[in-house]
């Protein structure tokens, strides 16, 4: 595997090395000891998610607050997404900065989300499913969310904005400065 650091610290870019032959592709999606050596921290998968979705939906930008932050190694099993990380780091140097990367099927790269980060993503494919791991459970009274379309982050998700399906909760999300604080 291939460990690619962003502008943001302790997010990484993962590609997998993938072996083709005339029956396929064979490649390891994950390993313990590979990924704490390649992003340098001692991470602890405890829950794995899915979802199903259509072009346009775009989910997030979502996290999990104080004791009950969760870190995430996400990735895309069908189609294609614009996958984005947001700092919410209040002491970090790139507090409010984003990294987006477009994970699909067919590239097979995946994203390390660490503890302090806002997580979302854009479905830019017919539908995408998308999975992910959680270093930590779900906790609902711990939810936090910062709007998709805050204009201090400026996210440029390359997708008209009347064509986004977005949640009646997702809509409501507060900007970063409202947010409810990570830490």
């Amino acid at each position: 595997m291939n460990f690619i650091p962003t502008k943001l610290e302790d997010c990484f870019i993962i590609e997998p090395k993938i072996i083709l032959d005339e029956r396929g592709y064979f490649m390891e999606s994950f390993n313990e000891n590979t990924f704490q050596k390649g992003v340098n921290q001692q991470v602890h998968f405890v829950q794995d998610n899915q979802s199903y979705s259509s072009k346009g939906v775009l989910r997030g930008l979502h996290y999990q607050t104080g004791e009950h932050a969760q870190a995430k190694l996400v990735r895309v099993l069908q189609g294609e997404v614009l996958d984005v990380a947001v700092d919410i780091r209040p002491n970090s140097l790139t507090f409010g900065q984003y990294e987006a990367v477009v994970l699909s099927g067919e590239n097979q790269k995946q994203f390390f989300v660490p503890r302090g980060f806002a997580h979302g993503f854009l479905v830019l494919s017919d539908t995408a499913t998308f999975f992910y791991k959680c270093d930590n459970f779900y906790n609902k009274e711990s939810e936090g969310g910062v709007s998709y379309n805050d204009k201090i982050i400026d996210i440029d998700w390359g997708f008209p904005t009347n064509n986004l399906i977005i949640s009646e909760k997702d809509k409501v999300q507060p900007s970063l400065e409202n947010a409810k604080k990570a830490w």
